[in-house]
Parts: structure tokens; sequence; C-alpha cells
């Protein structure tokens, strides 16, 4: 499977089981978007607090005893978080991208030694502290 595969079918596992437990953005705090998981977390928990609210007594709700018009709606929000989190990875512009190797974008150069991206004003490599041109 292309890496770009498999990111998106584990960010879509980790959302689901995210969303077995009631919690959405799971799946894009795995792809390091932050700002789309809290996004998502105080959606579908603004979401959950006012069904609660309307449908129910709060003071005596449980699990249980929520009707369909709760669970419904909360349930559907956490489905279409779990397809963001597969369509964000797919396109794979996430915070965690990981280049492939010897992928550059011209602002790095790769080190001799363990081929990490560096600065290419740097003389040694951070990751590895060898000599960046080869030099002992």
């Amino acid at each position: 499977m292309v890496d770009t595969n498999r990111r998106a079918v584990v960010a879509a596992a980790v959302s689901v089981a995210g969303a077995v437990i009631g919690i959405g953005g799971a799946g894009h705090a795995y792809l390091r978007e932050w700002g789309r998981a809290f996004a998502w977390f105080s959606l579908v928990l603004g979401a959950g607090l006012v069904l609660i609210a309307s449908f129910t007594d709060p003071e005596t709700a449980t699990l249980s005893t929520l009707p369909l018009r709760v669970t419904g709606p909360l349930l559907g929000l956490l489905a279409l978080n779990t397809v963001d989190a597969y369509v964000v990875a797919r396109r794979g512009t996430g915070g965690g991208t990981v280049r492939s190797a010897g992928e550059s974008d011209g602002s790095t150069v790769p080190c001799p030694s363990c081929g990490r991206d560096l600065d290419p004003e740097l003389a040694f490599c951070p990751w590895c502290a060898g000599p960046r041109d080869g030099e002992e």
C-alpha cells in the first residue's frame, strides 16, 4: 500500500476508535491537524450538549436513555468526522506529512550520513552530528 493510502486508513481507524468512545477529531489529531481536530471535537461536544439539553432532562439522562433524536445526529457527525479525516489524509497535506527518501523541497539538502533533511547553511547534521559535505 502506498504511504498516503496507509495514512488514510490509519487516520480513519483512529477516527472510528475515537467515535466509539464519543470523541470527535481523533483522526485529525493523528494527522497533526490540530485546528481541525479541535473544531470537530468542539462541534461534536457542543451539538451533544445542545441536543441533550433540548430533548432530554440533563439531570436524569444516561447513555441508555438517550432518544434517537439525540444519538442520530451525533452518530452522523462522528461519521462525517471519519470521512473528513480520511479525505484530509488522502490529500496528504497534514502537519505530519512525511516525505519519501530523496524527495526535497529545495530549501533543505539530505545528509550524506543519515539521509535526513538539514539546513544547507549548517556544516553538520543536527540529527547524526555527521559532517555535511563529507568533511572529517
